[in-house]
């Protein structure tokens, strides 16, 4: 009896089991199917969705993916902006920023260093107080226009157009403020709240338009980039300089020598002072991953970028940026193959090795067609 009992028990027991698993399933299976209604895609494939934490942050990405997006700028050459348009330019702004942002977090890959926030990075940021504004200055990309804007801004003229260039480099009469100029307690409350903004190009188109403009032409007559500068060049990186130095001039072999070395550079910086900045990095000259900056312009699309900074910084309707002339601001590869030409590959990759946290930065392709 006692056994006839307990399986009967073991019998209930097993029927219950199967019984519930039996409802289990079933309510399994109408779920399913509400799922599969309620979140359907109109062409049929069904969407995920993840659940995530509001205060996990988000997974740096990989080395490879890093890799990738230095090789691939952001942004393409104004020249082939037609192929891709942005409808939306404040994405690419928000892509440049994120970019920056990234390769700053990752220093070491890129062969960058930090620059602190020291008397030399403030010197090169200019203030506008009416309009709550600060423009670091990053020469050889079109700085003098935007000079010039910020002249308008702070009331010394009405109009760009009737603004002296030679009082737009004058910065003793120009009514630009510099941020070293201030106290260190002024100097936070601007940096912590004021618009800030500053452009940059192509390094290497950046440095050939440097070369040209003070030891070619020299249109504002500074004499001492080739009375004093390009003699010190010449003298330590070129082995013939007994000979040609004086008639031939600095060539541009010798400024990329100069450029591309490390430890003998240096001692001719400190002689140079503060006329290296037209061929610091941007990194030196601004500060980018220590100071947050709102807006990074290119040269190449400076079309796109400068009535967007105008209209981001609050000011399109007070004052114009200067017209563009046609095709200036686009990339020209044939000039910059012509300048490199001839130069040696160890020389060149040199100079990239300086300049790679540029690149790096603002999303500017590797020119494998010098270093390869």
């Amino acid at each position: 009896m006692i056994v006839k009992y307990m399986l009967r028990t073991v019998m209930r027991h097993h029927w219950l089991l199967v019984g519930v698993c039996g409802w289990v399933l079933l309510i399994l299976m109408f779920i399913s199917k509400f799922i599969n209604v309620s979140f359907r895609i109109p062409d049929g494939r069904t969407e995920m969705f993840v659940w995530t934490m509001p205060s996990v942050r988000m997974k740096l990405p990989s080395t490879q993916q890093l890799d990738k997006a230095a090789s691939q700028p952001f942004i393409v050459p104004s020249g082939y902006s037609s192929l891709v348009e942005p409808k939306d330019w404040q994405s690419v702004i928000e892509r440049r920023l994120e970019l920056l942002s990234t390769v700053c977090r990752n220093s070491s890959l890129w062969n960058l260093t930090h620059t602190t926030v020291h008397r030399f990075v403030l010197d090169r940021i200019f203030v506008c107080d009416k309009h709550k504004i600060l423009f670091c200055q990053t020469p050889k990309v079109g700085n003098t226009q935007w000079k010039k804007v910020l002249i308008v801004l702070n009331g010394k003229f009405t109009k760009v157009e009737i603004i002296p260039e030679n009082l737009v480099h004058d910065h003793e009469r120009n009514g630009l403020p510099r941020l070293s100029s201030l106290t260190e307690a002024e100097i936070h409350q601007r940096l912590n709240s004021y618009f800030k903004f500053f452009i940059v190009r192509d390094p290497l188109e950046r440095l050939i338009s440097a070369f040209k403009d003070k030891f070619v032409k020299n249109p504002r007559f500074e004499p001492w980039y080739k009375h004093d500068i390009a003699p010190a060049i010449i003298r330590k990186y070129r082995k013939s300089h007994r000979d040609d130095g004086e008639s031939v001039g600095l060539r541009f072999e010798d400024f990329v020598r100069y450029l591309g070395d490390e430890t003998g550079r240096q001692h001719l910086d400190r002689q140079f002072g503060d006329h290296i900045i037209h061929w610091v990095t941007y990194t030196d000259l601004c500060a980018p991953c220590d100071i947050s900056y709102n807006v990074v312009g290119h040269h190449e699309t400076l079309e796109r970028d400068a009535p967007y900074i105008l209209k981001a910084a609050g000011i399109a309707d007070l004052v114009s940026y200067p017209n563009i002339p046609p095709g200036i601001t686009h990339y020209n590869r044939t000039k910059v193959e012509h300048y490199f030409t001839g130069i040696n590959k160890r020389v060149i990759r040199r100079l990239f090795a300086r300049y790679q946290g540029d690149f790096s930065l603002f999303g500017y392709p590797r020119p494998d067609f010098l270093l390869d």
